[in-house]
């Protein structure tokens, strides 16, 4: 990215692999400050704010909310040991889903085998057991 054309709104979101509709509702959260719109022109967003959506971006990946983004751009790099706690937080849970997705693949895995196992057309064993007990 060419440092010499300031950064307009949608200069930025193309930068950071966003839409611009991003960056104005990341701005209504607070997420991301707006710039002030100079009497004639547009808005010229610093060079922080990329690094900022950037780190938003990041975050999102590994499975922050937008709540928990806001919460860790609060802390700033400063509060190391605030930030592990939340981070720690966010490993169980995600340790928390891939357990229950191990548990799901293991049901349907078996309901699949179950299935293709069947040799009547009367009926299926897979909407057999998703049936309530009557």
């Amino acid at each position: 990215m060419s440092g010499s054309k300031p950064l307009t709104i949608g200069r930025l979101a193309r930068a950071a692999g966003v839409h611009v509709e991003t960056v104005r509702y990341y701005e209504r959260r607070g997420l991301i400050e707006q710039p002030a719109r100079p009497a004639q022109g547009h808005r010229a967003y610093p060079r922080a704010a990329l690094e900022r959506l950037l780190f938003i971006k990041r975050a999102q990946e590994l499975g922050f909310t937008l709540q928990e983004i806001d919460g860790l751009l609060a802390l700033g790099s400063g509060q190391c040991a605030e930030v592990l706690a939340i981070a720690e937080e966010k490993l169980a849970a995600v340790e928390a889903k891939i357990a229950d997705l191990q548990r799901l693949q293991a049901v349907l895995d078996r309901l699949v085998r179950s299935c293709k196992a069947n040799r009547s057309s009367a009926h299926c064993p897979i909407v057999e057991t998703l049936l309530p007990d009557a």
